[in-house]
């Protein structure tokens, strides 16, 4: 899937004026886990993440605060939307800003070379305009209000009533690339994913393009039209330009072609400007389109998507306070099928912290490094010949480790991290099975206490290995109690396509005390 070894893979970027919810977060976790998995897979890898900080709600809320936009959104980022990706242990390569000059340049460049290929032109446009969405909205986008708004047309997606806008601006022919479209769609079935977004975008585009207006000329707050300063770029074009600026599109020919074409993984209702816009502007431009855009499903706190105008959006630090970051990491990535809706709850949450973290894995972990302690002074033991109970661990090892790349290439990280959970489940029940404390009473079967153990402590050594792009704080503590990080090198330089690989742990290596991975939670 990845060509030359390389992988590059974005979030959306952010808005800075919502406060980052869970939903932001679930992104940024999901996007980062895929990243962490391909640089410990060797490949060429970049995450991008960032915030979009221009447009006309931006400069309203500035007006509102008595602050320059420039100072407004400096703040925003700088105390909600950094402090997000130390949170969540994000371990992102660049963050770009909509308003650095590296950006605003390589944007205007970008629409001089649509323009002098004629794909601008100038015309007039009537519409009506949702400044919360900072979109002119399709006629499925627009309801007919109720209550205080009785009698003007709404947005659907924020219940708001639309403004009609009447401007001399200037257009896209986005209305001559249907059939390009349409043919990349059927000819890269994985363009875009899953079946249910692709469906979606391919009856869209079937029902036929219009021209896309690209720029405002109302306010001042955007990237200037380079032929046309009394024009800035209409935001949302300014923001997908992100993806290939930050790389270094127009400045940096050498590290743009090691980059370029990225994965977008996109929340759904962004997923339009991604899968049918943005290839249409790169086409244009005779550039190549994206590898694949991913469109993950909605969080649903209470059966509704979260939203700040509702107040139904969750702080993640109201998660991550009490059961840390990798709990919150673990928990959204596994619970919900990636590229479908998931209804988030706090019993369930708790009730998955307690079962499959607390007492499956970190259980696992603390009585294996304990009785190593107890039964062979802290030394990892030497396995004597290995019956079939002990070959069957080797094998689920082996065949989770597979699996679980196989699932990562297919963007499923759900499906992933439930193939390494076998391993988990699969070592409490061979330690059960196999009673340790019951050999250890018996001299006669101290090869086989040695073999029982070496085994259980080789099988954490793969899930340190396979989990740590999912939980990267509880896996380095694993990694350092094993003794692996003296014996075999840092954690995160471990290939996890050879995790599966038995024999790593070397006997003789010395385990050091584990406090426990997952503290119990006392609930309020």
């Amino acid at each position: 899937m990845t060509s030359a070894g390389s992988f590059y893979i974005t979030t959306p970027i952010y808005y800075p004026s919502d406060l980052p919810h869970i939903g932001h977060g679930y992104t940024s976790v999901a996007v980062d886990t895929l990243a962490r998995w391909h640089r410990q897979a060797g490949d060429d890898t970049w995450m991008l993440t960032g915030t979009d900080e221009h447009g006309q709600k931006m400069l309203r809320a500035a007006v509102a605060n008595g602050v320059t936009p420039q100072q407004w959104v400096d703040k925003l980022v700088n105390e909600s939307w950094f402090p997000l990706l130390t949170t969540l242990d994000v371990a992102n390569d660049d963050f770009i800003r909509t308003t650095q000059p590296r950006h605003e340049e390589a944007v205007q460049a970008f629409f001089q070379a649509l323009y002098d290929r004629g794909y601008i032109y100038a015309g007039e446009y009537e519409a009506l305009y949702c400044v919360g969405c900072e979109e002119f909205k399709p006629e499925s986008e627009i309801v007919d209000g109720t209550g205080p708004f009785e009698g003007l047309k709404v947005c659907a997606i924020h219940s708001k009533p639309l403004e009609l806008l009447q401007e001399k601006n200037y257009f896209f022919k986005l209305s001559e690339f249907s059939d390009k479209l349409l043919e990349l769609y059927k000819t890269e079935p994985d363009f875009v994913r899953p079946d249910s977004a692709r469906n979606e975008v391919v009856s869209f585009v079937k029902q036929g393009l219009k021209d896309l207006s690209i720029s405002r000329s109302t306010f001042d707050w955007g990237i200037k039209v380079p032929w046309d300063e009394s024009h800035v770029i209409y935001v949302w074009v300014d923001a997908l330009l992100n993806y290939v600026t930050a790389i270094g599109y127009g400045t940096d020919d050498e590290n743009f072609a090691r980059r370029w074409p990225a994965y977008h993984v996109v929340g759904k209702d962004i997923l339009r400007f991604h899968a049918v816009i943005w290839p249409a502007l790169l086409m244009a431009a005779g550039l190549e389109v994206p590898r694949g855009v991913f469109a993950h499903g909605w969080l649903l706190v209470g059966g509704e998507k979260m939203s700040k105008s509702k107040l139904t959006g969750i702080a993640p630090t109201e998660i991550t306070d009490v059961f840390g970051s990798d709990a919150y990491r673990f928990y959204f990535l596994s619970a919900i099928p990636f590229g479908h809706d998931g209804s988030f709850s706090w019993e369930d949450l708790s009730a998955r912290y307690q079962a499959e973290l607390a007492n499956g894995f970190g259980n696992l972990a603390s009585r294996t490094t304990a009785m190593i302690e107890r039964y062979f002074e802290g030394i990892v033991p030497v396995p004597g010949e290995y019956t079939e109970v002990d070959l069957a661990v080797q094998k689920t090892v082996a065949d989770a480790a597979a699996a679980a790349d196989a699932a990562i290439e297919r963007f499923r990280i759900d499906e992933a991290i439930s193939a390494i959970w076998t391993i988990v489940d699969e070592l409490n029940g061979y330690i059960t099975d196999n009673e340790p404390w019951v050999l250890a009473k018996d001299d006669a079967q101290r090869e086989r206490l040695g073999t029982v153990l070496y085994t259980a402590a080789e099988g954490l050594r793969a899930l340190a290995v396979l989990l740590s792009p999912v939980m990267p704080i509880a896996t380095e503590k694993l990694w350092v109690a094993l003794g692996a990080a003296t014996s075999l090198g840092r954690l995160q330089d471990q290939s996890v396509r050879e995790a599966g690989t038995w024999g790593a742990l070397k006997p003789g290596t010395s385990v050091n005390g584990l406090a426990p991975l997952f503290p119990r939670v006392e609930q309020a």
